[in-house]
């Protein structure tokens, strides 16, 4: 039962609690899970074919996950992509693929008309289970995917990013760069990519998102359309645990830039974590609030050392990083890296002040509703959800799982899931003389 003091904290927080659209779920035949929310207002629907296709699961074949997915449009049936973009066009839909270190997607949008909407479906259907996979829409993806990785080593924020992965994970998939490196991109063919297509798209690792002005009876014929051509296939294996560091370290990477790139962090939290709430709020408080976060006032504001601080928590399948990081010039790396540990060190073990906390819940609660105005908001949130296995009120609970948060609960996760010992710490730029 909630307390009196939580449905107080809800009440003053926020005016009117915000009610999600109901999410309704099933299954198709075929074995494909299905999300569908109902919104009236406009005749459009957002529609999202979510796989367990991410980079997660590339095995040592980094990169086919995102080259598979970005070659979704570049051919299907029997359509060139000029003409898959003429029928898009046509019914004024927009259609797009994509891939992250969980996930890979294809996602329309498109005018809920029947003919329009029948058009788009169709040209949807075959492109999630007819892709070609020409050789020659290979090998130009292929080149520009590597053309991009060329460009990321002369990046230092890259060079950062890549480094700062590989320390918290090593050897777990979560380590490796979600787009390849050029010795593993250059060694892809395109018979890689069939057969990763083969055995990751298919209807028993696909999950159907609807978000839209569509009946429940139009939504389910719609999710049986999409995922009939799909063989059923069978459903990936869990993601290995993550390990944590066991020891504190720093790495440096000499770059010849005027400023230097700073990230510290560790594996914190992951979707279905029961400290989430406390974690997403309290950071919020140290370096998620912009302007007003701790680490932004005692960086940037009290010392002029970086032209902004900030942190954040990346929840995926398993623990997903802890980030805080900033730019600074090479001179001040030293100064600056001090202050941000300093600052971590002080709110790991004492939390926030009770006015922090409340301030945060208000801007939180307060801008709430905003995070999902558009059907493609909420089909994003409604994809998260479904993947993650959260619960279908989540949207509904969110508002009352953030007024029940407290000053010691954030203290104690945060204790638990940053601890200041193990934290890695990687620097981009020109060693200071």
């Amino acid at each position: 039962m909630r307390s009196l003091l939580s449905t107080l904290a809800v009440i003053f927080f926020s005016p009117a609690i915000f009610a999600a659209a109901p999410i309704q779920h099933w299954q198709t035949a075929q074995g494909s899970q299905v999300y569908y929310v109902h919104t009236e207002g406009l005749p459009m629907v957002d529609i999202q074919v979510v796989f367990d296709a991410g980079s997660v699961r590339e095995a040592n074949q980094w990169g086919v996950a995102s080259l598979t997915a970005d070659l979704l449009e570049s051919g299907a049936g029997q359509w060139q992509a000029n003409e898959i973009a003429e029928r898009f066009e046509r019914v004024g839909a927009i259609f797009s693929s994509a891939s992250s270190i969980d996930t890979a997607s294809v996602s329309l949008r498109t005018l809920t008309d029947k003919p329009l909407f029948e058009s788009a479906i169709d040209t949807m259907r075959v492109l999630i289970s007819q892709p070609r996979f020409d050789d020659a829409d290979f090998l130009r993806e292929k080149n520009r995917s590597l053309a991009g990785l060329k460009q990321q080593q002369e990046s230092p924020a890259e060079m950062a990013s890549l480094a700062f992965y590989e320390a918290l994970y090593g050897s777990h998939p979560y380590g490796h760069p979600s787009s390849g490196t050029l010795a593993t991109v250059t060694a892809l063919k395109v018979n890689d990519v069939r057969a990763f297509y083969k055995s990751h798209y298919v209807a028993a690792n696909a999950m159907v998102v609807i978000v839209g002005d569509l009946t429940t009876q139009q939504a389910e014929q719609t999710a049986t359309t999409l995922v009939k051509d799909l063989p059923i296939g069978t459903a990936q294996p869990p993601v290995p645990e993550v390990t944590l560091p066991t020891q504190a370290q720093r790495k440096h990477i000499e770059f010849p830039s005027t400023q230097t790139h700073v990230l510290v962090g560790i594996p914190g939290t992951y979707r279905n974590d029961p400290d989430y709430f406390d974690l997403y709020v309290g950071n919020h408080i140290l370096g998620g609030g912009g302007l007003v976060s701790k680490l932004f006032d005692e960086v940037r504001e009290k010392r002029g050392l970086a032209y902004s601080a900030s942190s954040a928590f990346i929840p995926m399948l398993k623990p997903g990083p802890f980030i805080a990081n900033l730019q600074t010039r090479n001179d001040q790396t030293t100064q600056a890296l001090q202050v941000m540990h300093d600052t971590l060190t002080d709110y790991i073990n004492n939390g926030p002040t009770d006015a922090e906390l409340q301030a945060a819940k208000k801007n939180i609660i307060g801008g709430f509703a905003m995070r999902f105005d558009t059907n493609k908001e909420l089909a994003n949130y409604v994809a998260m959800i479904g993947f993650y296995h959260l619960p279908l009120d989540y949207l509904d609970n969110f508002q009352q799982k953030i007024a029940q948060v407290t000053v010691a609960s954030i203290t104690r996760a945060f204790k638990q899931h940053v601890p200041v010992n193990q934290l890695q710490t990687i620097t981009v730029g020109k060693s200071a003389k």
